[in-house]
């Protein structure tokens, strides 16, 4: 018996209506683990670089991993997986809540959709059984309507993954929802058009199937010595959130603030921490299914769409971009628009992060009260933002060309000087001129700028490196060895997200070791740590072999201007400017990769990826 899977795939073709069943080998798992590596092998074999993100070639793939509808603590997720339409590159986005474990506990470890409907749809999977039904009256309801339809429709105790207008619209910067009022996100890339693209409204699942685990009692074992110890490292996350460093990162200069122009805003960022919000609008905290540190906030606003109902609050993510960045210091209008991001289905670290650039270009007169539609999109101005948010989420106005994503608005307006991106991803809300890792770490994520692709800032702030012998954090502002650093904490996030396991549980100290052998006593394969490490050095290489058969290669590695060439002028980071290129060499040379960034022929045989063609230098 293999544990940790159910061994099938739901294969969906929405063009010609049909649904089959694909069972998978075991060294296709064995090899790919599940989650971010299975589908990025699916994604790599079925699509081409001639393949329009927006058209019905592009597949759409919902995994989960080994370790979902487990007993492994924060282990719940599940990735999508497509070409991104707002990159064009490689997509991935991962997400929590309830949605993975209902879907495994339905019959399948992921569903992989091809083709497109002619009238809007939705998929209903019960118990290994799916169908494809009408979502006609679905389309153009919000995610919390949506959510509360289908389980009308289907089961009360159905999960669901569904977009909202922003997803329908085609908007570039549209995510797929789950949990309703919750609000949880597999935001970044625009996969959420994605699914717009191929008319397909929602995907519900109801399942009682249980995971099988090989070693139940070893399993229980490690769990039971780490869960305190997770628990006892994320103190901070289950009593004010994601946010509540928010006031440390703007004094250690990782804080975006105006744009990423301005290095310190003490006084704005303390009315918009987690412990500020913990003091005013918190109502609860929210758990995804079987987590044990329950970051989640649920809030309650006094005015907008929502006011008196509770909602989710938003993550320090959310109020970096739409607060500190737009120099909004109103927690209320952060929850607004996260709120109204949520509804629509909008990656907020992209809408805030676009919104921030569409200031700045008014304050430089690339964009006038005319051309806004006669909204003074000034700094600091709530109510601007929140209409933004409005046009974005409706395809409108301004917020046509703003849900494009900061790459093309500043290719059609300019401002590409102060146009942060990376491949056409926004930055989340950690700074390279903070965290020196972190520079390499966005200029070789795979789906454009992400934090979450190497996580290395915790390594440089938090979390010691034990399983490289590093047994006290990093200085971060030290430039030796971090290129080395960042390819191996990539493979090891690699791993977490085809295992689909938070990434809190490396904040909360549990180790590639430990980890590898809850895979084994899952599985019951015998997952040494050098074989665990080795399928997130493939997994990583693979997406990045998808992006060189895009054309791109070490020109695409970069940073933008303003990260490059203006430090941070004052706070914990002032002066500061990573050194991206001498990183990037050690970072090849760490990899195994030619100057130009292509992986070599040998290190693709030694990762047995050799069947795959090199791009020419």
């Amino acid at each position: 018996m293999l544990g940790g899977y159910t061994g099938k795939l739901l294969r969906v073709d929405l063009t010609k209506g049909f649904i089959t069943v694909e069972e998978v080998a075991e060294a296709t798992l064995r090899k790919y683990i599940g989650g971010s590596g299975l589908g990025a092998r699916i994604l790599y074999d079925e699509t081409r670089p001639d393949t329009d993100p927006l058209g019905p070639d592009n597949r759409f793939i919902v995994m989960t991993g080994p370790f979902v509808g487990t007993p492994v603590p924060t282990s719940c997720r599940h990735q999508i997986i497509a070409r991104s339409p707002l990159t064009g590159v490689y997509g991935e986005s991962d997400c929590g809540g309830t949605f993975g474990v209902e879907l495994k506990a339905a019959g399948f470890d992921g569903i992989v959709v091809s083709g497109a409907a002619a009238e809007p749809v939705y998929l209903w999977i019960k118990d290994g059984q799916a169908e494809l039904r009408p979502a006609g009256r679905l389309w153009g309801k919000d995610t919390y309507a949506t959510d509360s339809l289908i389980k009308a429709e289907t089961d009360p105790k159905a999960q669901a993954i569904y977009i909202g207008q922003a997803g329908e619209n085609l908007v570039l910067l549209a995510g797929v929802m789950n949990d309703g009022k919750d609000g949880r996100a597999a935001g970044r890339g625009g996969l959420g058009a994605v699914m717009g693209s191929k008319k397909l409204k929602a995907i519900a699942a109801r399942g009682t199937g249980r995971i099988p685990v090989v070693h139940p009692e070893k399993l229980r074992s490690i769990i039971r010595a780490q869960a305190p110890v997770i628990m006892d490292n994320t103190v901070a996350f289950q009593k004010f959130g994601t946010d509540g460093s928010l006031a440390t990162f703007n004094e250690i200069g990782d804080l975006p603030i105006k744009n990423w122009s301005e290095g310190l805003w003490t006084e704005g960022a303390e009315k918009i921490t987690g412990a500020t919000m913990t003091n005013t609008i918190l109502t609860k905290q929210y758990h995804c299914h079987g987590c044990i540190i329950g970051c989640g906030r649920t809030v309650m606003i006094s005015r907008g769409l929502s006011a008196g109902i509770e909602i989710a609050g938003p993550e320090y993510e959310t109020c970096g971009a739409f607060g500190s960045n737009c120099m909004i210091d109103d927690l209320e209008a952060i929850s607004d628009a996260n709120d109204l991001c949520n509804r629509y289905g909008l990656d907020t670290i992209s809408t805030g992060s676009t919104i921030a650039f569409a200031m700045e270009a008014y304050e430089k007169g690339l964009l006038t009260k005319e051309s806004t539609g006669g909204i003074e999109l000034t700094w600091g101005n709530a109510e601007a933002m929140l209409e933004m948010v409005r046009q974005m989420g409706e395809r409108r106005g301004l917020g046509e060309l703003l849900g494009q994503g900061v790459r093309q608005a500043s290719e059609k307006i300019g401002g590409q000087d102060f146009a942060v991106h990376v491949k056409g991803m926004e930055l989340p809300m950690h700074d390279p001129r903070c965290f020196s890792s972190v520079a390499v770490g966005y200029a070789t994520a795979n789906r454009g700028a992400c934090h979450l692709q190497g996580l290395s800032h915790i390594f440089e702030a938090r979390v010691p490196f034990a399983d490289y012998g590093f047994e006290g954090t990093l200085p971060r502002h030290d430039i030796e060895g971090k290129g080395a650093m960042v390819a191996r904490a990539q493979n090891w996030m690699s791993m977490m997200d085809s295992l689909k396991i938070c990434k809190f549980a490396a904040i909360g100290k549990t180790t590639m070791h430990q980890m590898a052998e809850m895979l084994s006593y899952i599985t019951g394969w015998d997952f040494t740590f050098e074989e665990f490490e080795q399928a997130g050095e493939r997994i990583y290489n693979l997406k990045r072999m998808y992006n060189m058969r895009l054309g791109l290669s070490r020109a695409d590695d970069v940073l933008p201007r303003r990260i490059l060439k203006e430090p941070r002028p004052a706070g914990g980071s002032e002066g500061f400017l990573p050194p991206l290129q001498g990183m990037l060499d050690e970072y090849y040379a760490a990899r195994g990769w030619g100057r130009n960034g292509v992986p070599t022929a040998e290190k693709l045989a030694q990762l047995g990826l050799e069947a795959m063609p090199l791009p020419q230098p």
